[in-house]
């Protein structure tokens, strides 16, 4: 591996990253760069500013697309406390997911971030300038850099813009930064209702946080819990149910008091978490879109395989409207025993 690295960092010497900032709103129309350009902005460890370029967005070389979100903040799913991140020049585009074909089958499917030095407006398009660099280089440099060491025990370890995020957002942006709501607006990523209900959610959470920290129980309201108050009340080992749904499927989403009471004190079933954003869906009719059986530990890098696989509905993925309203709309994760099927 590292050979190829030292090989391909001899070949980029020649040439400096394209720096230019495209200040993109949501809906701008975008044309993805082709291999060659993009192979020159990255670094030996096929990075450009800390955020990989996957083997998964290769596919989408060269293809125009719409920009879904702008990614100038991100939630950290990956240290204790988790908050939000500050990013830079870098978006989401519309249906450009991970198919997890070079992370050994990840079922995640994380929205692709892009820096928008991958990227062209597409009115600027032109046909790509020759470079004395083989764009068939691109392949080997994302594929070697999708993984890591094996683990003490022998385990295949990835890495991948999930568990390195935090490297390229390094820099924390607090609730009381008031400035990232105001980028929400301006980029198109959310309506003024919604951004300033995402800013009270956070504040009225913090107040939560702080009265479990300096107030007796007796004086804390619903008991210090997080807007939409949900407190899991199973007792033991959480229950299960197998219904075997399949694609295509309509289902239920159960009601929220019947999805706690699968629940325990830490919003767990079998290990499995229930989020504030996912009770916006109880009692919501939704399609089957897939079945999950493993995904990537962010933390880890390790491939974690699932004794109780998941169901997968269609559109149904966080929207940030109780997390500071962050674009990275992650897909929703459902036990079987939170779904009734509906005949």
């Amino acid at each position: 591996m590292m050979t190829e690295r030292c090989t391909v960092t001899q070949i980029q010497t020649d040439f400096s990253p394209v720096r230019e900032q495209l200040n993109l709103r949501v809906g701008d129309i975008v044309q993805v760069r082709g291999e060659a350009e993009i192979l020159a902005s990255l670094d030996e460890r096929g990075e450009l500013d800390s955020l990989p370029f996957m083997p998964e967005m290769l596919q989408y070389c060269g293809q125009r697309m719409t920009v879904h979100k702008v990614a100038h903040k991100v939630c950290d799913t990956i240290t204790r406390g988790g908050g939000m991140r500050r990013m830079s020049n870098a978006v989401y585009l519309s249906g450009a997911r991970c198919d997890g074909q070079g992370h050994g089958g990840c079922q995640t499917a994380c929205q692709l971030v892009w820096r928008e030095q991958w990227l062209v407006r597409a009115g600027a398009a032109t046909p790509p300038t020759e470079r004395p660099v083989d764009g068939r280089l691109l392949l080997p440099l994302v594929t070697a850099n999708a993984r890591r060491e094996p683990g003490p025990d022998g385990a295949e370890l990835y890495s991948c813009q999930a568990t390195e995020l935090n490297r390229a957002a390094p820099t924390c942006l607090p609730l009381r930064d008031v400035g990232q709501f105001v980028q929400d607006v301006r980029s198109g990523n959310a309506g003024v209702l919604w951004a300033l209900r995402a800013f009270l959610v956070g504040l009225f959470n913090r107040l939560q946080k702080l009265s479990i920290r300096f107030l007796p129980p007796r004086l804390r309201f619903r008991r210090g819990l997080r807007w939409r108050f949900l407190e899991g009340r199973a007792v033991g080992r959480t229950p299960t149910e197998i219904l075997d749904l399949q694609p295509g499927e309509l289902v239920r989403v159960k009601s929220k008091d019947a999805i706690l009471a699968t629940l325990d004190a830490n919003l767990l079933n079998r290990g499995m978490g229930f989020e504030e954003e996912m009770s916006r869906w109880c009692g919501r009719v939704g399609r089957v879109e897939r079945r999950v059986d493993r995904c990537l530990d962010e933390r880890t890098g390790r491939m974690l395989t699932m004794k109780n696989p998941c169901i997968v509905l269609e559109n149904s993925v966080c929207e940030g409207a109780f997390n500071a309203a962050c674009p990275r709309e992650f897909v929703h994760f459902w036990r079987e025993i939170w779904l009734e099927r509906i005949s």
